[in-house]
């Protein structure tokens, strides 16, 4: 073995977009900085998560649109999706699983890049070892950003899992094929995506949830418009429902499940939750324990480390599991190891330029399922946990003008949250095809903290389905 040692200012494990994000900022400030990869660079969001599952899902939306529409209805009849054409559509948005553009940004903005399995050996120190075997040592002279990502967890106990084989979200979006028959465990953002996307390429879909509703850190409404619009579709969805066993025999996966029952599948996917990607970084050098998230402090900077130079970004420090909110906290992060750099004083206070305050506050997201959801800020649930005085305004999206020209016959719902005491919204979910566009004005009031009385004059154009929020406005007026 032989090795090599290289000093950086700034050294980052893990090239996703968090990675990349936090890079780019150092690099833009001066910082000599160097990213580890031993996979893709552009990382999970690239090749196996957001872009090729949106890839397959936006076709599906396309086509429901059309049907939706008198006219457009009539002009693709009962035509449905061309798989060939989709999955080829999801490959360019992955590049072919090729990340030689991704690697070229990296070169035209003056990162550069180490191949290899990054561990973290002491105090800004790190070591890479190659596929060759080969080992080379890099020290920081500012900072280390741990941004390794997440992985998905599959259930320790479920006699035959390991030998079928299941998906995960990179073999469900990744797949070159559509299984005739796919059962999928587990309700969440992955399970009600992927149900969508498959079934309309044509499988036959059933999605096993153990708990009695979808979408669960949700509002609940959001869940059961949801399991509406997939059963709509085709899905066979089955609540309280858990999976005992499971053998795969001459290609068919046969499910046993808790009532006694049994299920036949080609591919069973699994989308049960998410742990970080830190077994195997060299945690325990400095102090940490290998398998655990990462807990940080707004600025990303580790806790429970001597010094201020270990950072954790993205879905590894376990505050927002959402690739934007990862790219959000790597402009903070970014900007909080130049500062340290140069010497000066973070502001870590609310909203300050070195705090991921949205991450707590703010965070939106969307599920583009059949309909689509978005959400932002605080649920109900989540409010009065807080302690928080907030009134519920509910408004069917499908009584607005703009929404009954989208669509005939739409249907969806719109609640924010309005807190009496400091009059503004925290909260915003809304549900219904297209509302994915519109989740930003909410963003944009949940984090600037609008007061009502401002955003009255907010005026949203006529006809469109934004009007629904004068109607929400009303209700928080009272």
């Amino acid at each position: 073995m032989t090795s090599t040692a290289e000093e950086y200012d700034v050294i980052v494990l893990g090239a996703g977009p968090t990675g990349e994000n936090v890079a780019d900022r150092t690099v833009a400030a001066g910082l000599r900085t160097v990213i580890v990869e031993a996979e893709l660079v552009g990382g999970e969001c690239s090749y196996w998560a957001c872009m090729p599952s949106k890839a397959l899902l936006r076709p599906v939306a396309a086509l429901a649109d059309a049907h939706a529409v008198a006219g457009s209805r009539e002009a693709v009849g009962d035509r449905r999706l061309d798989p060939e054409a989709v999955l080829a559509r999801r490959n360019s948005f992955a590049s072919d699983w090729k990340d030689d553009g991704q690697v070229q940004w990296l070169r035209d903005t003056g990162i550069e890049l180490v191949r290899g399995h990054g561990r973290l050996a002491g105090v800004r120190t790190v070591t890479v070892e190659a596929e060759d075997g080969s080992e080379r040592v890099l020290t920081a002279r500012h900072a280390v950003a741990v941004c390794t990502g997440s992985r998905p967890v599959l259930p320790a106990h479920v006699p035959g899992l390991a030998t079928v084989h299941p998906w995960t979200n990179r073999e469900a979006t990744g797949s070159p094929t559509v299984p005739g028959r796919l059962a999928v465990v587990g309700g969440g953002v992955v399970g009600v995506e992927m149900a969508a996307a498959w079934r309309a390429l044509g499988s036959e879909v059933v999605l096993l949830v153990r708990g009695h509703g979808l979408l669960p850190r949700m509002e609940p409404f959001a869940g059961e418009l949801v399991t509406d619009g997939l059963r709509a579709a085709g899905v066979d969805v089955r609540f309280g429902t858990e999976v005992t066993a499971l053998e795969r025999v001459d290609g068919t996966v046969t499910l046993t499940l808790d009532d006694g029952g049994t299920l036949a599948a080609d591919e069973v996917l699994y989308a049960t939750g998410r742990a970080p990607r830190t077994a195997d970084i060299g945690l325990e050098q400095v102090g940490l324990k290998p398998g655990d998230w990462m807990d940080v402090d707004d600025s990303c900077t580790v806790l429970g480390v001597d010094g201020e130079w270990l950072y954790a970004v993205g879905d590894v420090n376990h505050r927002a599991l959402l690739t934007h909110q990862g790219k959000y906290q790597a402009r903070i992060t970014g900007a909080a190891i130049a500062a340290r750099a140069q010497g000066r004083a973070l502001d870590t206070s609310r909203w300050g330029a070195h705090a991921a305050s949205a991450d707590l506050a703010g965070a939106p997201q969307v599920v583009f399922t059949q309909p689509e959801v978005a959400a932002v800020g605080l649920t109900l649930a989540a409010a009065e946990e807080a302690g928080l005085r907030v009134r519920t305004v509910d408004h069917e999206i499908g009584a607005v003008a703009g929404a009954s020209l989208y669509g005939d016959d739409y249907r969806g719902r719109a609640r924010v949250l309005f807190d009496l005491d400091r009059e503004v919204i925290v909260g915003a979910c809304l549900v219904g095809p297209g509302v994915a566009e519109l989740i930003h004005s909410a963003t944009v009031a949940v984090v600037g903290e609008v007061p009502i009385d401002r955003l009255w004059h907010a005026v949203p154009s006529y006809p469109t389905i934004s009007e629904v929020w004068l109607r929400l406005l009303e209700g928080c007026r009272g």
